[in-house]
């Protein structure tokens, strides 16, 4: 099994320096971005942006596509599963490991993700899992809603929410700084490292 590692390893170190290069970037999820310099050396461009699984109902999608733009512009590296799922991938395996791997699990509410059975009340559970995992006044579980609609009993006893009505700027700001509260950082920034 060692061998078989070793021969992996050095088959992919071959294909990324192929890839570096001939002039293109590889970008490995959650570890950053690796490319070459103006003198030719590697360097990782460290993923530094806070993870953001953002779950919502399908008949939300445009609702959460925005405001996964809204957190890009802002600094977030947001996690949806229709730009992140692979054809042929585990998917439900792949949303576990991306809601455990977040820095943030951001709930999206309507009308229509409370009336329906499905993949984001799934989500929804296993994100509530992880949470009682951290410490007691962790920032984990974000509750976001997109119109006027109830937020589960269990939820908002217990955790402040965010509406993205009528003010949608106002309500990215403020699920931005739940975000950087939950990752514990400084104010979004962004850096390189040679490596």
């Amino acid at each position: 099994m060692e061998v078989a590692n070793r021969l992996l390893e050095k088959r992919l170190f071959e294909v990324m320096r192929r890839s570096l290069d001939s002039g293109r970037a590889v970008e490995i999820e959650g570890l950053g971005t690796f490319r070459l310099d103006k003198d030719g050396q590697y360097v990782l461009e460290p993923q530094n942006r806070p993870w953001v699984f953002v779950a919502y109902a399908a008949e939300d999608l445009h609702l959460a596509r925005r405001l996964c733009d809204s957190l890009r512009r802002a600094g977030c590296s947001p996690w949806l599963d229709k730009e992140k799922l692979l054809p042929g991938q585990n998917w439900p395996r792949a949303i576990e490991r991306a809601i455990e791997v977040s820095d943030a699990f951001v709930a999206c509410f309507s009308p229509r993700s409370n009336a329906k059975k499905g993949h984001f009340q799934c989500e929804l559970r296993y994100a509530l899992d992880c949470a009682r995992r951290l410490p007691m006044e962790s920032v984990f579980v974000i509750p976001v809603r997109f119109e006027a609609c109830a937020v589960p009993k269990v939820i908002s006893d217990r955790v402040q929410y965010v509406d993205l009505f009528p003010h949608w700027d106002r309500g990215v700001r403020k699920i931005v700084r739940a975000i950087v509260s939950a990752r514990g950082s400084a104010p979004l920034t962004h850096f390189n490292r040679k490596i």
